[in-house]
């Protein structure tokens, strides 16, 4: 038996059937007549604000799938145009992955061999971590399908993607082209993963279409079986319109286990199929500040501009009577007079070199006329505390602080800044764990099993891969020697010397390691130190002593500051 429900001889429902509509729920009256209520103020069905507030109670799937196209389309429009927006992202992978994301092997060889053996473990470490960086961040990019993007950049783009869109989607390729691996990843843009209406020119059938969510087949358990890819996008440059809709069915996994799509998304409620981003909730604001601006900057402009207008100082009457006019023949006895004098003064001023100034003509006009340059009134403007607010609001909704999505520290000191980076920086140790390692784990899981399977890893090679597979399939032990973490960007630093003493003292004093401490920097402790042995080496044979090394130095830098002797007082 596979399950309790086969145990109780019981066949559930597929799951198109378990979504079911929004019950209205009828509460029984209370004695008096009048209908029972509980003790939320939130549910209080009387209150004017409250009363016309009717949220649908339903399964997460039809909460977010109806409205993921809308949504994603709108997020990329803001990512696209909005400059704070498309600045928070950029935060996104700079804070998370930086300019180098760097494989950290922490390979358990007690599960592996039955025994701990760190000189296994180190040489282990230092050959795959040699090799993997080597194959990931070729100039050539084997590691991508499309050779464009190296590792780092593919960890980078899917929390570009994830952002986005709140989830991620690449498929394994095996390509044998010339590749010294034939493991390659292939990004997917999420709009192909749909519910597919035929799946290699065949139509499918209810019974198949209801076990599909999102593009997704999912078992009686809810673990995803396999993904329905569209052949191409909906919404092509060339094909939009013009090809046959397709799609292709794509086994999560291979028979003995070897992950052939990654799918990653954060569920915030139980069954939900795909991701929703977390800026889902602020569009709407999103929208109205790059709007706030828009007018801003057309306000600013117009401020800008100027008008001219030309005015009269006589009026109509006085014209018509000097030029000898009647009242009755008022607008061509004004033209003739203004014809007459144009012409002469034209005649007289025509040939004349100072009528110019600086070479451009002065203008003669009408007479009794002259010209006034007019601007634009400048109206009450709005403060810069709204602006403030929306950006606000934008950085809350994408887990960056203000100060950096705005790039505004006037009114940031020491303190104020260090808690927003130290906020900041939880937010994006947490997208670390759950996005770009994740993604950047199950990478490195699909290489070193074709590594090891190639005999190219000496510290563990072919003739022990048995040890990694029960019964044809990947076992306990493979998780063992692929785990793994990862070293992405440096947390940063605002003063440089004291959180240079704090990471001290917390080595020093057995709150840290220097691991960990490196890590923070975006470095590799194991790298670092390979490096300083040699950079003393070398400097041992040139004869050379710098303060930093010089054990008597070190000790007097690091002894505790002692107050100053006071100037001595002249005698009187």
């Amino acid at each position: 038996m596979d399950s309790f429900d086969e145990l109780l001889g019981m066949t559930p429902a597929p799951l198109a059937s378990r979504v079911e509509p929004p019950v209205a729920v009828t509460v029984p009256a209370a004695a008096g007549g009048d209908q029972a209520m509980g003790g939320f103020d939130g549910a209080d069905r009387y209150d004017q604000a409250l009363a016309l507030w009717s949220s649908p109670i339903q399964s997460a799937d039809a909460d977010i799938l109806p409205d993921k196209e809308i949504i994603d389309g709108r997020s990329r429009d803001m990512l696209r145009n909005d400059a704070f927006v498309q600045g928070g992202a950029n935060l996104h992978k700079d804070n998370i992955v930086g300019s180098h994301f760097l494989l950290n092997t922490r390979p358990a060889s007690r599960v592996i061999f039955g025994k701990e053996d760190d000189t296994w473990e180190e040489e282990f470490q230092d050959e795959v971590e040699e090799k993997f960086d080597l194959y990931a961040e070729s100039p050539d990019n084997w590691i991508d399908a499309q050779r464009t993007n190296s590792f780092t950049a593919l960890v980078r783009l899917a929390v570009g993607i994830h952002l986005a869109a709140g989830e991620v989607l690449a498929a394994v390729e095996w390509l044998k082209d010339g590749r010294p691996f034939s493991t390659a990843i292939q990004m997917l843009d999420l709009d192909r993963l749909s519910d597919p209406l035929t799946v290699q020119g065949r139509f499918l059938t209810a019974e198949e279409r209801s076990h599909i969510r999102g593009g997704i087949k999912f078992n009686r358990q809810g673990a995803p079986q396999s993904y329905f890819v569209r052949t191409e996008h909906p919404n092509d440059y060339y094909t939009a319109g013009m090809e046959i809709a397709n799609w292709k069915e794509v086994a999560i996994r291979k028979p003995w286990g070897r992950l052939q799509m990654i799918h990653i998304h954060e569920q915030v409620r139980p069954d939900q199929s795909r991701g929703i981003p977390e800026m889902a909730a602020a569009l709407r604001e999103m929208k109205f500040s790059k709007r706030f601006r828009d007018v801003q900057l057309q306000r600013a402009v117009m401020q800008s501009l100027y008008a001219a207008a030309i005015t009269s100082e006589l009026p109509k009457d006085a014209i018509v009577a000097a030029v000898g006019g009647s009242a009755i023949d008022t607008t061509a006895a004004v033209t003739n007079y203004a014809t007459g004098f144009l012409s002469a003064v034209d005649q007289y001023t025509g040939a004349s070199k100072q009528m110019r100034l600086d070479g451009a003509r002065i203008p003669v006009f009408f007479p009794g006329t002259k010209l006034e340059m007019l601007s634009p009134t400048n109206g009450a403007a709005i403060g810069q505390e709204f602006e403030q607010s929306l950006l606000r609001y934008i950085a809350a909704s994408i887990g960056v602080s203000y100060e950096q999505l705005s790039r505004d520290y006037t009114n940031t000191n020491y303190s104020s800044a260090r808690a927003a980076m130290t906020e900041t920086w939880k937010f994006m140790q947490a997208r670390k764990k759950l996005v770009a390692d994740r993604f950047a784990s199950l990478i490195f899981r699909l290489w070193l099993e074709e590594a090891i399977n190639k005999n190219e890893i000496f510290a563990f090679p072919k003739a022990k891969a048995g040890l990694l597979y029960t019964g044809g399939v990947l076992n306990l032990k493979f998780d063992a020697i692929s785990r793994c973490d990862w070293v992405g960007a440096s947390r940063g630093q605002i003063d440089e010397l004291k959180e240079t003493q704090a990471a001290v003292l917390r080595i020093n004093n057995g709150l840290s390691t220097a691991e960990d401490e490196l890590a923070r920097l975006g470095k590799d402790f194991r790298k670092v130190y390979r490096q300083l042995a040699r950079e003393q080496k070398l400097r041992e044979s040139y004869g050379l002593m710098f303060a930093a090394t010089d054990p008597n130095v070190m000790n007097a830098l690091s002894a505790e500051p002692t107050d100053e002797p006071q100037p001595k007082k002249d005698a009187a």
